[in-house]
């Protein structure tokens, strides 16, 4: 899982290495939770999630503080979570999670993107099944026995831990994330970042020249405005 976590690691640098896309993305996660359940983090784990991964990105307080009295106000727009699903050529199955305003705006650019690529934009359920959906934290290891750690959890629905430099990463089922986050605040851990993720239970590997041809079409549907994560199952 050590290799895993440093993938992850990457592709959430890589994802922030545009500052000005992250904080819009972070921006419309913030304004989704709040319109879900409240301004305050601390009854709102979601948003507090969002804060913490804000801080991570390196995303100014302000910065922060203005999005959520913006969320609170009724005349913000309403973003709402799609999950669109689509085959690349060669097979490669895609998953684009989107926070949109227009979801007609939002399919017709991701489709245009399929269709301009040689692939398909499919039904829903049609992909969604080839991924694990997961959570991860990461917090500070200030000296941690991590076998001690992972048995204090695994109650809680840890499903591995592993070390990397200073941080430890935690990996559990999407529906345990409520209660390993209340769990690693209890006990006072630093909790750097948390997100959730989609893996692929397989992964398809390709020729140099088609692995171009896919990566073409992931590039032009991650510059969308509209769109918050891609996953895939190519093997990179």
């Amino acid at each position: 899982m050590g290799r895993a976590f440093e993938f992850r690691k990457a592709r959430k640098m890589k994802r922030w290495s545009n500052m000005a896309k992250t904080f819009t993305r972070i921006g419309r996660e913030i304004i989704i939770a709040v319109k879900d359940s409240g301004p305050d983090p601390s009854s709102n784990s979601k948003l507090r999630a969002i804060i913490q991964n804000a801080k991570a990105a390196n995303m100014p307080k302000d910065n922060i503080e203005r999005a959520i009295k913006k969320a609170s106000e009724n005349s913000t727009e309403n973003y709402k979570e799609v999950l669109l699903e689509g085959y690349a050529p060669f097979g490669i199955a895609i998953l684009i999670e989107t926070a949109t305003d227009n979801n007609n705006r939002t399919v017709a650019n991701i489709r245009s993107y399929f269709n301009k690529c040689d692939g398909n934009l499919a039904t829903s359920g049609s992909v969604e099944f080839l991924f694990n959906r997961l959570c991860f934290f990461q917090i500070k290891d200030d000296g941690l026995d991590i076998e001690e750690l992972e048995l204090e959890l695994i109650d809680f629905g840890v499903v591995d831990l592993s070390k990397s430099e200073n941080e430890i990463s935690i990996t559990a089922k999407f529906e345990d994330f409520g209660s390993i986050q209340k769990e690693l605040e209890r006990r006072g851990f630093e909790i750097k970042s948390s997100e959730f993720e989609r893996e692929a239970i397989t992964l398809k590997d390709l020729k140099d020249e088609e692995r171009v041809k896919v990566e073409k079409l992931l590039a032009l549907v991650d510059e969308d405005e509209d769109v918050q994560n891609v996953y895939h199952n190519m093997n990179t």
